[in-house]
């Protein structure tokens, strides 16, 4: 019998794109095909607009937005199907993630709200859709994420003690220690406030390389105030998101007169710095290597500083144990979509305070009901 593939998409927090992997799990999951589907620039448009502390949408536009990246989701994972030569009836199923747009576990009526209708993908690719995996974990008292960690446990752990380090929007950690214990959480912004201040400064989705942060200055006296956010201090478990940490959450702490290279830097420096005070050597018993993933591996300045910072842990690429960085999590829900079939859990309450491990995700099976 052939063995069951599987199908990861996602959309993290920078909203750049759809990432999707097509992934087997023998001894180790293993990547077959892997791509990035760019949104349609109307449709990223729309979706960072909503990462503002005070947006809102109307119902039908929501609706209509729900689709839409739906939509989007079936072209990528068919788009890697044709690509990848893989007929749809070889895959068991797909793992999406969706596309988050608000995280309030904190709230009095806490909730996870991410979107790109389930069953518009397994009507456009014909294949067992599973998504919605972070609201099981919040209806048990937990944060709904990060849920990456139980992933990084499974392909991982023969790196132990390690970190992974997934820098995407929101910088997430996970430490697997000697022992095979696990612990995870957001640890602040990666990606999202540097992103978005080169769009207003430099209108371009990035700071390719950190080139821009790299010919700036930190300055000091922003650093700390944004580092003084309660956030940061705050014990773990905890997650947050770009509702969170946008430009108005900046605009706030922002001195009336600063150069935008330098705040480009600060907001370099704020990544570092509160990556580095969350993987202290002290509190991480004896780490010897992060292994990086996500978007932010590809900024250079970002990396370079994470290692001066982190020393002497060697930082590199979780492309060193055999995966590649920029579809990590792309198989996280890949593997997701796997537990949930085999009737597994796919959260760790240690990581995200659920009162006890949960079967995550809800199943939606084609028009044809396979």
């Amino acid at each position: 019998m052939a063995e069951a593939l599987y199908l990861g998409l996602i959309s993290g927090t920078s909203a750049d794109g759809i990432d999707a992997a097509l992934l087997s799990f023998g001894a180790e999951p293993r990547i077959l095909g892997a791509h990035t589907y760019p949104y349609p620039e109307a449709l990223r448009v729309r979706i960072l607009a909503l990462a503002r502390a005070s947006a809102q949408i109307a119902l039908d536009d929501y609706g209509a937005l729900d689709v839409e990246i739906g939509e989007a989701f079936a072209t990528a994972a068919l788009a890697l199907l044709d690509t990848a030569g893989i007929d749809a009836a070889a895959v068991r199923a797909i793992g999406s993630h969706g596309q988050t747009i608000c995280h309030r576990p904190a709230a009095p009526h806490p909730f996870t709200l991410q979107i790109g209708d389930p069953t518009v993908i397994a009507e456009r690719t014909g294949i067992v859709t599973i998504a919605d995996f972070r609201r099981g974990d919040v209806a048990a008292g937990g944060q709904g994420a990060p849920l990456a960690p139980a992933f990084h446990a499974s392909a991982f752990a023969s790196r132990a003690p390690c970190a992974v380090l997934n820098l995407g929007g929101i910088a997430n950690v996970t430490l697997i220690g000697a022992d095979g214990s696990v612990r995870g959480f957001d640890t602040g912004p990666a990606n999202c406030l540097m992103d978005a201040w080169a769009a207003r400064h430099l209108g371009q989705m990035r700071d390719a390389g950190g080139a821009w942060a790299a010919g700036g200055m930190p300055e000091p006296a922003l650093l700390a105030s944004l580092l003084d956010d309660p956030y940061f201090a705050m014990p773990a478990p905890k997650s947050t998101g770009r509702e969170y940490f946008n430009l108005d959450w900046l605009d706030a702490r922002l001195p009336a007169a600063c150069e935008a290279r330098n705040v480009q830097a600060t907001l370099l420096a704020l990544t570092v710095r509160s990556i580095a005070d969350a993987l202290d050597p002290a509190a991480c018993g004896g780490l010897r290597e992060v292994l990086v993933c996500g978007g932010g591996v590809h900024n250079r300045a970002l990396i370079d500083a994470l290692g001066a910072a982190l020393a002497p842990a060697i930082v590199h690429s979780t492309a060193a144990a055999g995966v590649d960085p920029d579809f990590v999590e792309a198989a996280t829900f890949a593997w997701l979509a796997r537990e949930r079939l085999d009737g597994r859990p796919g959260n760790l309450p240690a990581v995200t305070g659920a009162r006890g491990p949960r079967v995550l995700g809800a199943i939606h099976p084609p028009g044809g009901g396979r």
